[in-house]
């Protein structure tokens, strides 16, 4: 059979529905991938070009992408296939795509196949990574639609696979993908995913409710028909209204989900469906209608407050409009009603109306759930320039890779083989010497990527050094790495004195080991006895060299040098002697602070670029002129502070005895919502009881507000609470602290 004749079904709909440009691609494309794959078949014998004409159909026809995503689709295999069994033949085959078909369809091509080579094992606990790898892994924002699509189509045709592959594919589809349709606001996608993924998980719980909900369809359509005629008596009566009402069963997924959580049966489960109330409306009479359906539909059912969303008045970020009602049916049944114009009803069923935030989804997420509310957006208007409209890739400042056994790690951008080694265990970065990187071999230096498989490279006796700080990036390499150094020096210390000791006791040199370090350290420029100690040990610098600059001091060349060098030491012994006397009584002291344990009344104070508070996990900077300064171990300056002047760092910790107020400063964005700043003030005062110093709240152009609470708290797990409660305000988007 011609393959034109053969797809006619897709072919027929193109044809109705685009231009001639686009019908001309798509019957070049069919032609082209039927030569390219000709003798390749799927798991039941049938043509594998098959299975790309049904993704390219799903990709037109009920996603309502364009010419290049549905020519992409069609094609995909032909550069996949070739990469797993030709490698040899990619590039001559990438010109030709890129010459026939353009360079966008060649890039979307691209994107899916290295999807498509990602071998993972995804347990639940590393979902939610795997969703946002598989989206930052898409640099043209079409590539995760149409991977959608594809495994849509999968799911259909699960039967022809192998057995072993029906568990494992309808896990990944109900636990990876289905979320992501849901963000995306593709909900009837969403939803076959889940019932095709379930009928393999729980075969026996989906017969049940596939059977019971056809047992109970007349049942539910006689009580849908009484429920209805007092609402469609009332409605007749309203003049120039022209309406429809249909049903909506929920998911089979739906109700098993809903049976499982409630520990129900499914007589237990209320909601089975809801209706919908349709006007047919000129836009400037849309709000009016709707008000007027809810007035009849209230008069015939009390409705329940609780349940009321208004999404009319004010339609949600994403554009979905629509007034939901909740009402009472009598004998404890509630049912669903959803008015809403044709309008928006086909904005909603073509999944353009985002669900990302709906039901559990974590609110004011800015990383993949940002660009994929974007991505929604773009749809509403155009498919064919979606990568010019804005960056296609998200700007999480996070890349995922892999371990050799398929295990996802998440990591900040920039980081290397070496950040990759401690971030799987302390010792395998301490005793790092390279990798390999997607099987070739790199240093540890090297700059890991999205989709990366990284093995690491060992040897027993390697060490960490100090040129290691230069590119690590994440703060568990850079803080076990400081850590070694910091107890290397102190070994070469306690070897260097030892050494020194014995040194002095040979050269009959009679002068005290202390006084001999402080002079020896003016001459050698380091500023403490510890660096000279770990010169000694480290032998950069010989003892001849020593024993002279010594003998120099004490034949009285330098009788004013060795007097200062003595007057010192015997400062440094005085000062630890009267801290040792009043350790015991200062830690009865009001101080809110413990400052490297062995030093106590210290002046110092609160930093103003992280603003600490009791609770955090704090260090000391002794400064120039103001004492010490406490900072947060995360303030913005804390990594470049311990990096360049690590010998004014000093350690530091909260008296569990402490008390008093600090100040933190709480950022919020809410919706537009009159009275939400009096909301909050309630909260903070009546509520927690705390002092508000200061309270600033603008509204945005996009329906939002934005704005900053600051308060007074005795302890970070005030903050805590304080942020838990703000976020329990009706409105309320985002509650998070900030550094003042």
């Amino acid at each position: 059979m011609d393959v034109l004749q053969k797809y006619g079904s897709l072919r027929r709909f193109i044809a109705d529905s685009y231009s001639p440009i686009t019908q001309q691609a798509v019957d070049s494309a069919l032609l082209y991938a039927e030569e390219k794959m000709r003798g390749y078949t799927r798991y039941d014998g049938t043509p594998m070009l098959d299975h790309d004409v049904a993704v390219a159909e799903i990709v037109s026809r009920e996603l309502g992408l364009g010419r290049n995503s549905t020519v992409a689709a069609i094609l995909h295999d032909v550069i996949r296939i070739a990469n797993k069994e030709r490698p040899e033949e990619v590039e001559p085959l990438s010109i030709e795509i890129r010459e026939r078909f353009g360079e966008p369809v060649l890039g979307i091509i691209v994107g899916l196949c290295k999807i498509s080579n990602i071998k993972l094992k995804v347990s639940k606990e590393q979902a939610n990574d795997f969703r946002d790898m598989l989206v930052s892994y898409s640099v043209d924002p079409r590539v995760i639609l149409i991977k959608l699509a594809d495994r849509l189509e999968v799911m259909r045709s699960l039967d022809i696979f192998p057995v072993a592959k029906h568990r494992k594919k309808s896990w990944e589809s109900m636990n990876l993908y289905a979320p992501i349709a849901h963000k995306l606001g593709l909900y009837s996608l969403k939803s076959e995913l889940e019932d095709l993924a379930l009928k393999w998980l729980e075969p026996k719980d989906y017969e049940y409710i596939c059977r019971r909900l056809e047992e109970t369809e007349s049942e539910r359509q006689t009580f849908i028909a009484r429920f209805l005629q007092p609402i469609e008596e009332r409605l007749k009566q309203v003049p120039n209204l022209n309406y429809h009402i249909k049903s909506r069963t929920k998911s089979v997924y739906s109700i098993w989900n809903k049976m499982r959580k409630q520990n129900v049966g499914f007589e237990g489960v209320y909601d089975i469906f809801a209706l919908r109330v349709i006007i047919d409306c000129p836009k400037e009479l849309e709000k009016q209608l709707c008000w007027t359906v809810y007035s009849v539909v209230s008069d015939c059912y009390t409705p329940n407050p609780k349940r009321m969303r208004d999404w009319v008045t004010i339609p949600k970020k994403n554009g979905y409009e629509s007034l939901h009602t909740t009402v009472s049916a009598g004998g404890g049944r509630w049912v669903e009603i959803q008015i809403r114009t044709e309008r928006m009803d086909a904005v909603a069923e073509r999944g353009i109306a985002a669900h990302w935030r709906y039901k559990g989804v974590n609110q004011g997420a800015q990383t993949s759930e940002q660009w994929l509310s974007r991505l929604r957006e773009a749809l509403e208007e155009t498919t064919h320039s979606l990568t010019q409209r804005f960056d296609a890739k998200p700007t999480s400042g996070e890349i995922f890779v892999f371990t050799p056994n398929g295990d996802i790690r998440k990591l900040p951008e920039g980081a290397t083989v070496l950040d990759f080694a401690f971030d799987i265990h302390t010792n395998l970065g301490s005793t790092c010497t390279g990798g390999k990187v997607n099987n070739r071999a790199v240093p540890i230096r090297e700059v890991l990527h999205n989709g990366d498989i990284v093995e690491v490279m060992t040897q027993k006796n390697q060490t960490p050094k100090s040129d290691w700080l230069n590119f690590c990036v994440t703060s568990k390499a850079r803080g076990r790495i400081k850590s070694y150094l910091r107890e290397e020096q102190m070994k070469h210390a306690r070897m260097g004195r030892e050494e020194l000791e014995r040194k002095l006791k040979n050269w009959k040199i009679n002068v005290p080991i202390d006084e001999a370090v402080a002079y020896l350290g003016k001459v050698l420029k380091v500023r403490t006895g510890r660096e000279v100690y770990s010169m000694i040990a480290l032998q950069k610098i010989d003892f001849l060299s020593i024993k002279e600059i010594l003998n120099h001091w004490i034949s009285g060349e330098a009788e004013e040098q060795r007097r200062v060098a003595a007057a010192e030491a015997e400062r440094k012994k005085e000062e630890l002697k009267a801290a040792q006397q009043e350790e015991a009584p200062a830690a009865r002291r009001s101080d809110a602070l413990v400052i490297d344990e062995k030093i106590n009344n210290i002046e110092y104070k609160l930093a103003k670029c992280c603003n600490p508070i009791k609770g955090d996990d704090i260090f000391g900077f002794v400064t120039i002129s103001s004492g010490i300064t406490i900072h947060r171990s995360d303030c913005p300056n804390a990594a470049r502070l311990r990096e360049n002047y690590p010998y004014r760092v000093m350690d530091a910790r909260w008296r569990s005895s402490a008390d008093g107020a600090f100040r933190a400063t709480i950022a919020i964005v809410a919706g537009d919502i009159p009275g939400i700043g009096n909301q909050i003030t309630e909260v903070v005062t009546r509520e927690l009881k705390l002092n508000i110093r200061t309270l600033s709240m603008a509204a945005r152009g996009d329906g939002t507000m934005r704005g900053t609470i600051s308060v007074e708290v005795p302890s970070t797990s005030i903050v805590d609470l304080l942020i838990h409660s703000i976020m329990r305000i009706r409105g309320v988007q985002r509650a998070y602290r900030v550094n003042n």
